[in-house]
């Protein structure tokens, strides 16, 4: 299908081989904040998604708290950490 083949070319991390997708939606109403969020990146590069993935290197454990995410932050290669209302960036 044209349209299919089409969004796996604007984004391809999204569909896997199968052509299928695990979709999750946002509502205002519910999360407000994650909403606006892709609705801003919508704006900007007119794609209204947003890849969400686990937080973890390769061969570590997933990062479930704010004190593991720093500590990741701080020992590997990331420019970036949000956390919750903070923006964390090396210098």
């Amino acid at each position: 299908c044209e349209a299919i083949q089409k969004k796996k070319n604007e984004i391809p991390a999204v569909i896997h081989v199968d052509n299928t997708c695990r979709v999750q939606t946002v509502s205002p109403k519910y999360n407000k904040k994650f909403y606006d969020l892709i609705s801003n990146y919508y704006k900007i590069s007119n794609i209204p998604v947003i890849l969400n993935t686990s937080f973890n290197i390769k061969g570590q454990p997933i990062v479930n708290t704010p004190q593991d995410a720093i500590e990741c932050f701080l020992k590997y290669k990331i420019d970036i950490l949000v956390l919750n209302n903070f923006l964390i960036k090396k210098n």
